[in-house]
């Protein structure tokens, strides 16, 4: 099929979708095989229509197409037939199993036998690895989570996971351009043609005979629209265009708004330029839509036949996402299941979920609190109580008004966009800007007397590229301030009553404010001083408050009447009309009725002592939940930024946290965090050395670091040297492999201390073994771990650790510590592992043999084996930006291979610097990627050096000098690499600029290092860097100790900067060769 046949079905695709023909769409994508539309995928397994996965499937793939389906239509039909062991229905589990498990035998005989004793059992949860399966729903959501990994590494899919991102309605607006050339191209073209069908080509004809008279845009009189725009072809066109922005209507004032179009349009033939823009349009009347007013797409009754639905106009819109955002959803996505339960103390008046921190709750009350509670772990972070920060400068009026009544209440609470910021507007005057820290630690930051009376709402926006807070108040005011400085940027005065909420926004390069005020009026506003731009009246005529869905293409509103009748509607932009009145409230509320948007797809509103969900594609209310009670008659809700998490006031003072499967999963992880099993062998008096840390000439050096001590315990005596060092991919742990072949696992919990329960220095991490009581101990048979070479990689997600001490390799759990598998026995002994960065199942292997070896764990399989290096492999590092394997070698040589052949493009061996041995001495020689995955660090005991990967030429090289006078160790980049970490074999420890090389401080052996006998051999061995904060990094050390080291917080850095007195630094022009080096060119 060609690429424009294939585009065709895309459009289809959207355009079955938006029509809502939903077993339709899914059958083209199936048949098509172009989309998998993996939301789709996961309803289906999710409500166990195992028929109907393996039908969609099979548009994709097959079972034996390659080891990652064999493993989805596994996972599928082991669920299957475990569901129907579970339900006790036997006859239905042996036709599973001859029927759909049977395929599997010829692969796997042993396993197909295990499954087959399952029958065997009374409850299949009596087989060990089975032991842990919970109900139907929850193991429906884990096998989902592995299967939605197997597809997307499944390389039959590629490509097929993400529908391209169209213009709402792309096929509509391509015939209905189609309909408007075929006017244009009309010999007798009337004004309004009457189009009945598509299935001809359209043409007019004239009435009676003669000759219509030519519209004004006909080719014969003027000139064709330039840049594609077409005329409307008038109300008689089945595929109506929107027609133009009125000047009442939102995109009218945006439209002549003073921002400079890109292209001003000049009328054809016009030799005149256009004018400034007409402010007498700025000018509005009040409009008031109807409830029931709906704009139809279909104008025409001759067209009916055409198609069976209607849909609003909606012609002019952000780009959306038909995968995303467009498909129909379940009810079950949204949170319903009570999770958590909060007791604030105080009623809850405001609440707004962290943008990024998921699971972070911020809240203000009633007696002017505000609180911030972790709801994973059900802690309160913080609580603050009002008071005025310096009642010097605030303005009498307010002084006056706390005098008379000191009582002070939180009318909104918000975060800033990053979550760096939150905002509190109170019942009088003030607002209040903090500044947020991990762990809850708020400090103020501005102090704002904002308003005469209360400021009823707060939001922030980005104006002119800088962050904004934008309140409003009793005294009729909108306001924009600066966020980091407090200074007024802007007034806006108009309404003629206090202003009940603000919304702002952006469409495109406009940025605009909504504002309601308390009689019911909407107005908008540009950032400037024009005055408002629409004149609208809410539904109800009182409290109202707007918010844009999350993709911001839809607008909607929610207030209520002082009589108690409430109104949740649409927005139709575009005509400044009410598109969608939703129904389902109660005839009388006692309070305003409080609303959130959540997934571009939902709306909740609390009302009678309910949460009432819709479709916003549907006025009718979708479902309802009472939270198992307790909710007040009109609850106040939140939504955390994924739709995973609602927050609900209840009428008892305090928060109900619901959840879907999504954020009952999210809660879980920290129940998980909790490490149970763990056993604590670390000191916790863990304290902050301030001496020892040297002052060597032209290197700065820190006051001193934190250093938090991780001794060994169990089998790792003082005296087994810790060999290889690794973080967590998580940042909570850290993995050491010592040379008695026995792992060690230290992970940090969360706590009051650590709320982020990050790998922290002044935080003492526990040492962490299962319930079993099981070491993590690699394969020794045969040989001595001592003398051997270890080697250690960690899975992406650290479920698995793949581990070698000089005989087999290893395949450990992470969780249980078991063995999953092991492989490829020596001779040779693998030195050295390497995951591909595509592919978790191919791993390349240094091999004591000088040789690569490229493994395929999935089948047990040797793909290749490289061959260039003369000793032992030291050193393996991929590049996926050049699509290149590095290898280094205790030969000291660098070699380049192509991932996708496996050639070799180029080796160079390394340049020992004069004095430092002779040219052809050898070593371990290390390497390692920076970030960009072009420069390459590489670490010899001789030197550092950076070399550019894509011509394997040296770009800078450091040789060790006073005051680093002995040889290197260790080294590797920090997690940005904009540093790079150094150990010396004499203890200290150099930071260097990860760009010039030059040291920036140096960290003498007595700042971590406790002196006594023997602590003048104690030197680093390996060196891991923390996967997120820079300044961290962990040493293993030839005691078998662990230590982690950051910078003082009143440091806040490594040092001041890099000083060309330490150390010599060569800059070698990427052009120029490097000493005699060989440099070959892969065969092409």
């Amino acid at each position: 099929m060609s690429s424009l046949s294939r585009e065709l079905v895309f459009l289809i695709l959207q355009f079955l979708d938006e029509e809502k023909f939903k077993e339709t769409v899914h059958k083209l994508e199936q048949e098509s095989g172009f989309y998998f539309n993996m939301k789709y995928f996961e309803e289906q397994v999710q409500s166990g229509e195992w028929d109907e996965v393996e039908r969609y499937l099979s548009g994709f793939t097959k079972v034996d197409d390659n080891r990652y389906s064999m493993k989805i239509f596994f996972e599928i039909r082991k669920q299957k037939y475990l569901e129907a062991l579970d339900k006790q229905d036997r006859a239905r589990a042996v036709e599973i199993l001859v029927k759909d498990l049977k395929v599997f035998s010829s692969f796997n005989e042993e396993l197909y036998k295990e499954i087959t004793q399952l029958l065997t059992l009374d409850n299949f949860r009596e087989n060990e690895q089975l032991s842990k399966y919970g109900d139907t729903k929850s193991a429906r959501n884990i096998m989902l989570l592995e299967l939605k990994k197997l597809i997307e590494a499944n390389p039959l899919f590629r490509e097929k996971l993400t529908f391209p991102t169209l213009k709402a309605s792309r096929l509509r607006t391509l015939i209905n351009q189609s309909l408007n050339w075929q006017h244009q191209l009309c010999k007798n073209p009337r004004p309004n043609p009457d189009i009945k069908t598509l299935f001809v080509d359209h043409t007019c004809q004239p009435p009676n005979g003669t000759r219509a008279a030519p519209p004004p845009n006909n080719p014969l009189v003027g000139g064709l629209p330039k840049g594609g725009a077409f005329p409307s072809l008038g109300t008689h066109s089945p595929f109506q265009p929107a027609a133009p922005p009125s000047a009442t209507s939102l995109a009218g004032w945006m439209a002549n708004s003073n921002t400079p179009a890109p292209h001003p349009a000049v009328a054809p033939g016009s030799a005149t330029l256009a004018g400034p823009p007409n402010p007498g349009p700025l000018l509005k009347r009040p409009r008031t839509p109807p409830i029931n007013a709906t704009a139809m797409d279909y104008q025409s009754a001759d067209s009916e036949h055409l198609l069976k639905r209607s849909r609003p106009v909606m012609q002019t819109v952000d780009e959306v996402n038909y995968a995303g955002s467009s498909l129909p959803q379940s009810s079950d996505d949204l949170p319903k299941m009570l999770a958590r339960t909060l007791n604030q103390g105080s009623c809850v008046m405001s609440m707004d979920f962290h943008p990024v921190q998921q699971t972070i709750l911020l809240v203000g009350t009633n007696v002017g609190e505000i609180g911030i509670w972790e709801v994973g772990s059900k802690e309160r972070l913080t609580q603050r109580a009002f008071k005025v920060w310096d009642i010097s400068v605030c303005s009498m009026p307010m002084q006056a008004a706390l005098v008379k009544d000191p009582v002070v209440a939180v009318n909104r609470t918000m975060w800033s966009p990053d979550g760096t910021l939150l905002g509190v507007a109170f019942s009088k005057h003030i607002v209040h800007l903090y500044s947020y820290h991990l762990g809850g630690d708020l400090r103020p930051h501005r102090e704002i007397d904002a308003h005469i009376g209360s400021v009823n709402d707060i939001a922030f926006s980005h104006p002119n590229k800088q962050l904004s807070i934008i309140t409003c108040g009793d005294d009729k005011t909108i306001k924009v301030w600066d966020a980091s400085t407090g200074h007024k940027q802007y007034t806006f005065e108009g309404h003629d009553a206090a202003v009940y909420s603000v919304c702002p926004h952006h469409k495109e390069n406009i940025q605009f404010i909504f504002s309601t005020a308390v009689d019911g009026k909407i107005k908008a506003w540009l950032y400037d001083h024009l005055g408002s731009r629409v004149d609208y009246d809410a539904p109800g005529h009182w409290c109202t408050t707007m918010a844009y869905s999350a993709d911001g293409t839809r607008l909607f509103s929610c207030g209520t009447s002082k009589e108690g009748e409430s109104f949740l509607v649409e927005w139709n932009e575009s005509e400044g009309a009410i598109k969608r009145a939703y129904s389902g409230f109660r005839k009388r509320s006692s309070n305003v009725v409080q609303f959130d948007t959540t997934k571009n797809r939902f709306l909740a509103a609390g009302d009678e002592f309910l949460i009432k969900f819709w479709d916003m594609d549907n006025a009718s209310v979708l479902t309802s939940t009472d939270a198992e009670g307790g909710l007040p008659a009109s609850p106040r809700l939140r939504f955390n930024k994924e739709g995973s998490l609602l927050a609900v006031t209840t009428n008892d003072n305090g928060i109900k946290i619901l959840c879907n499967s999504d954020g009952l999963r999210l809660l879980r992880t920290f129940e998980s965090r909790a490490f149970e099993g763990g056993k604590l062998f670390i000191d916790a008096s863990v304290t902050s050395k301030t001496t020892g840390v040297t002052q060597p000439v032209a290197v700065s050096a820190p006051s001193g670091p934190i250093v938090g001590a991780l001794p060994p315990a169990g089998s790792i005596a003082a005296t087994v040297p810790v060999s290889r060092l690794i973080y967590t991919n998580s940042g909570v742990a850290i993995l050491a492999l010592a040379s008695n072949a026995v792992h060690k696992l230290w992970k940090w919990q969360r706590n009051e201390r650590n709320m982020s329960g990050k790998a922290s220095a002044s935080i003492a991490p526990q040492l962490w073994q299962p319930s079993s009581g099981i070491l993590m101990t690699n394969d020794i048979s045969e040989t001595n771990p001592e003398e051997a070479v270890p080697c250690i990689a960690l899975s992406k997600n650290d479920s698995y650790v793949m581990s070698a001490s000089g005989g087999k390799i290893s395949l450990f759990n992470m969780m249980t510590f078991k063995v999953m598998t092991t492989f490829m026995p020596p001779p040779p002994a693998a030195t050295f592992l390497a995951f591909h960065p595509q592919d978790n199942n191919i791993i390349a292997i240094g091999m004591e043999d000088s040789t690569i070896q490229i493994y395929n764990v999935q089948v047990d399989e040797v793909k290749s084996k490289l061959k260039g290096h003369s000793k032992k492999i030291s050193g393996l590092a991929f590049s996926n930006a050049l699509n290149v394997l590095v290898s280094s070698g205790a030969d000291s040589q660098v070699i380049v291979w192509s991932i996708d052949g496996w050639e070799k493009r180029r080796t160079k061996a390394i340049q020992i610097p004069a004095g430092r041995g002779s040219p052809s001495a050898t070593g371990d020689t290390k390497v390692q990627f920076h970030n960009d995955h072009i420069r390459l660090l590489v670490v010899h005991e001789t030197q550092l050096a950076i070399y550019d990967a894509s011509k394997l030429e040296r770009v800078r090289q450091w040789v060790p000098r006073d005051p680093f006078t002995s040889t290197l160790s260790a080294a590797t980049y920090s997690c940005d690499s904009q540093l790079v970490y150094a150990g010396f074999s004499d203890g200290s420890v150099g930071v260097m600029d990860g760009e010039s090389l030059l040291p920036r401080c140096r960290v003498a052996p007595s700042a971590y290092i406790s002196q006594g006998i023997g602590s003048a051999n104690i030197y680093p061995l390996v060196i891991a860097v923390h996967p997120s904060e820079s300044l961290q990094f962990a040493l293993g050390l030839s005691d078998g100790s662990v230590q982690v080291l950051e910078p003082l917080e009143t440091e806040g850095k490594w040092g001041t900067g890099p000083s060309s007195d330490n150390g010599a630094v060569v800059s070698t022009p990427s052009s120029s060769a490097v000493g005699n080096q060989n440099s070959e060119q892969a065969a092409r």
